[in-house]
């Protein structure tokens, strides 16, 4: 008898060729991580962190399964890492554990970069997994070469917001929170198909103690106190993220005043906006036909140009990239008359229409 494989099992098994997954000891804990790949001479390897109801899988799966990622993957390793306890099959944690500030989940990350032998990283970050990200660029900018950061939100919750959150708590199950962070109340009514796949996964593919933990965890976490160079005078003393930063939002998602404000932080010579219609959230490619290549290319110079082609690709590339896409439309918002000098200095903000 002949055996027929179908095409989804041989796909999924080719996707799983060459990934490992690792249990690392950090100073605050055990991180499970998976690693697709070998690091390759210097290059940075790709870091993704998930958001806060999500795992690796279900954050990044989509994005790094479509087919203009197999480019960039077969150049660069990924190292996907789930928070403690958030991994598929995690084990509750034992009464009385004390979970991980965010500072801490921060903290742990050196330590899997030096058990991996990765020497600095690109990284790519969802919402909590964001503003984790951030963090460790702050505190050691020289493991970072380049952010992509989804829904970030760099600002710890005021009294109002925890007082609602509170209550929220009171009212509202665990899964209803989580689902009023990822979606607006607009697209919790008109996406039915794909806010109902978040609601199942929420409820049953994670340990729902070990979520809670995360949340508030999450929900605790201190303002990134960062701020805005002033070029020529303060750009050496500021505490700002020094890498190249592509902040990525939808129009209707919850987080776009956050991601705002966070763009009002940065250097606008290294950080590009981008504000994507309709919503972009850690089911990035299921919500348009964007392809991820193109979104990545958009960062004006340094590190996501670099993962097109290689470390020194020029970012004239990225016209190229963006120029076989043409269901993808872009506008470069605040353009004036002024000088280059004038443009440099602006945010750097676009709107993608799929």
């Amino acid at each position: 008898m002949t055996a027929v494989l179908d095409l989804n099992q041989i796909a999924i098994a080719c996707s799983t060729i060459g990934v490992v997954e690792h249990d690392i000891e950090t100073p605050h804990g055990v991180l499970h991580v998976t690693m697709r790949g070998t690091p390759k001479g210097n290059r940075p390897v790709i870091l993704t962190y998930h958001d806060i109801g999500l795992n690796h899988k279900s954050c990044f799966n989509t994005l790094f399964n479509f087919e203009d990622m197999q480019e960039i993957t077969s150049h660069f390793a990924v190292v996907h890492v789930d928070a403690p306890g958030q991994q598929e099959g995690a084990p509750p944690f034992p009464t009385g554990y004390q979970y991980p500030t965010m500072d801490e989940l921060s903290e742990m990350l050196p330590s899997v970069m030096t058990q991996l032998k990765v020497n600095s990283v690109i990284g790519i970050g969802v919402g909590a997994g964001a503003y984790i990200l951030s963090r460790l660029a702050l505190n050691e900018p020289a493991l970072v070469e380049g952010l992509v950061l989804i829904n970030v939100d760099p600002c710890a919750k005021g009294w109002m917001d925890w007082a609602a959150s509170k209550m929220s708590g009171w009212t509202s199950n665990l899964v209803d929170i989580v689902m009023a962070h990822h979606f607006s109340d607009d697209e919790l009514s008109d996406n039915q198909e794909i806010t109902q796949t978040y609601r199942l996964h929420i409820a049953q593919d994670i340990n729902q103690d070990n979520l809670a933990l995360f949340c508030n965890s999450y929900n605790s976490r201190r303002d990134l106190e960062i701020e805005r160079p002033v070029t020529g005078l303060t750009e050496d003393t500021v505490n700002t993220l020094k890498c190249t930063s592509l902040l990525v939002v939808g129009d209707t998602s919850p987080a776009v005043d956050a991601v705002v404000e966070c763009n009002s932080r940065l250097n606008p010579t290294k950080t590009t906006l981008l504000k994507v219609c309709p919503q972009i959230s850690s089911y990035l490619t299921s919500y348009c036909n964007c392809s991820p290549l193109s979104l990545l290319s958009v960062v004006p110079t340094a590190s996501m140009t670099r993962l097109v082609r290689s470390r020194t690709h020029s970012a004239s590339s990225m016209g190229s990239v963006e120029g076989t896409r043409s269901r993808t439309h872009t506008q470069l918002e605040g353009a004036t008359a002024a000088g280059p000098a004038v443009e440099q200095a602006r945010p750097q903000t676009m709107e993608v229409s799929c």
